[in-house]
């Protein structure tokens, strides 16, 4: 028979969590940013239920997501709708609560406030009356998929949702396509094949990127490779749920001088049209490709 012993539960590997009520501790008068959980309701800190339970009011995005998470432990406080519609209407009644010595939690729909929502308006609001803001950490679907990505995290760049429409949108990524730093974007299922084969042309094919989908769920996947393999790969997949886009930095290349550049236009203009001139020495050379495009014009106008 098998040894099965490493598999059994030891002293060393048990741990308990007390199904008891417990009364919450006094909080003093502040803002508290709470972090909840993005997918897997087991991801909540023991900070924050202290938090929220403690708390006068709960401000959410949608009181009907939030209150799962309260009617999963118990929680009583009284929710208040606070999102981008209604927010000069309810911002008066958070400083009240404020006013009158209470504590007040802030949460999103999902993950850590703030992040990509524009609740920093009452922050600044907050901080401008006096009180104190105070930051209640825990899941984060940025810090998830960079973690879980494999790609380098010493320099980070989180640029949430990119604009929808053509135009802005790739202007948007030709102003972060030379950042030196691991980019993080967040996206929309139906969204992300034709934004995948856009960033494949502005930020080149070969950069390496991640697509992570469903972070902490029962279906969280990681899809790796280049972002012209990920563009292919998913272009005509339906996708469902969250997601998250991750690109590696841009590859260290030694730009080319104004000589250099121009041979490089010349030879590409001779059997190409200028914007697909600009678009190949751009990427070969790395060099801003508005300012490619503007050169080679340059040249054929003088031609």
């Amino acid at each position: 028979m098998a040894d099965d012993s490493q598999h059994r539960p030891t002293d060393r590997n048990r741990f308990s969590l007390s199904e008891h009520a417990f009364a919450a501790p006094n909080l003093e008068p502040a803002l508290y940013i709470v972090s909840t959980p993005i997918g897997n309701l087991g991801d909540i800190t023991v900070r924050a239920l202290e938090t929220l339970a403690a708390s006068s009011i709960i401000a959410c995005e949608d009181t009907r997501v939030t209150s799962t998470l309260t009617q999963k432990f118990g929680l009583k406080t009284p929710l208040l709708p606070y999102h981008e519609h209604n927010a000069d209407k309810q911002r008066p009644k958070i400083l009240s609560e404020l006013e009158a010595g209470r504590a007040v939690a802030l949460v999103s729909d999902a993950g850590t406030p703030l992040v990509s929502d524009p609740g920093y308006r009452l922050v600044r609001d907050v901080v401008a009356e006096g009180f104190r803001v105070i930051p209640i950490p825990g899941a984060s679907a940025p810090l998830a998929g960079l973690v879980g990505s494999g790609l380098p995290s010493d320099t980070v760049l989180f640029a949430g949702f990119l604009p929808q429409k053509g135009g802005p949108k790739t202007k948007r990524l030709q102003d972060l396509a030379g950042i030196p730093a691991t980019l993080i974007f967040f996206e929309s299922p139906h969204r992300t094949g034709a934004t995948l084969e856009l960033m494949a042309d502005v930020l080149g094919g070969e950069r390496e990127a991640v697509v992570a989908r469903e972070l902490t769920k029962r279906f969280e996947t990681f899809e790796r490779g280049t972002l012209a393999e990920l563009a292919d790969r998913l272009a005509d997949r339906p996708l469902k749920g969250e997601i998250v886009i991750l690109t590696g930095p841009p590859e260290d290349r030694p730009e080319a001088d104004a000589s250099d550049l121009d041979d490089l236009l010349r030879e590409a203009l001779s059997d190409m049209p200028v914007s697909a001139a600009a678009k190949t020495v751009a990427k070969a050379t790395g060099l801003d490709r508005n300012e490619v495009y503007k050169r080679a014009l340059d040249l054929k106008a003088g031609d």
